[in-house]
């Protein structure tokens, strides 16, 4: 009987701080979008000291590339896919013209962050996409080993689930443009019934 009560109260006692229970509820602190059964919130990490804690060495935000924690949350019982490829950081500048910036892989963000002056030997390509990387860079690799487990890769938000992850944008330094900026997720769309949502929009500056 005494194990019997002891096991209970085990079972009872709530889960740490860091389980799996904090991605879920942090979107609700944080400026999100939510409609059609889902929501998307997004952090940027501003702050050199809090950035240098998450990513240690392998820190962008040291050389201009501004991290954004982003997560998803999916409140329906169908998947949901995320084309991550066309999520931007719209920036609004002086006048009101609107620029939409593409986020970087974790290889482009490495390299920046391994040669932050330009890659000694850079590969060619026929045309000038992302950030030209060296090939055999054992410096650059450490730094993506370090990298990509914390980025968002999955494009699938489970039924009733949630995923979380960072993307990586290049401000060159300037802060402020993240003033009139938002998170742009434009393509979302329901696995089983083929249905798109309208698209999602974060603003990242401060009320």
């Amino acid at each position: 009987m005494f194990l019997a009560c002891a096991s209970a109260f085990a079972q009872a006692k709530p889960a740490p701080r860091d389980a799996v229970l904090p991605a879920a509820h942090l979107d609700e602190s944080l400026p999100h979008d939510r409609h059609g059964g889902m929501s998307v919130s997004a952090e940027p990490y501003t702050n050199p000291k809090r950035s240098k804690e998450k990513f240690g060495k392998a820190d962008p935000l040291a050389v201009g590339i501004l991290p954004v924690e982003v997560i998803m949350r999916n409140e329906t019982r169908e998947p949901i896919r995320i084309g991550l490829r066309t999520i931007q950081l719209e920036i609004r500048g002086r006048g009101g013209r609107l620029q939409g910036l593409d986020w970087l892989t974790v290889g482009e963000v490495a390299g920046a962050i391994a040669h932050p002056k330009g890659t000694p030997a850079p590969q060619s390509r026929r045309f000038p996409i992302g950030v030209p990387l060296p090939q055999n860079d054992k410096k650059t690799d450490k730094i993506a080993n370090i990298l990509q487990p914390l980025a968002l890769d999955a494009d699938i938000v489970p039924p009733m689930g949630v995923i979380h992850g960072f993307l990586f944008f290049d401000l060159g330094h300037d802060l402020s443009l993240l003033a009139n900026a938002s998170l742009y997720v434009p393509d979302a769309i329901s696995v089983t019934s083929k249905k798109p949502l309208i698209f999602f929009e974060v603003p990242l500056g401060k009320p």
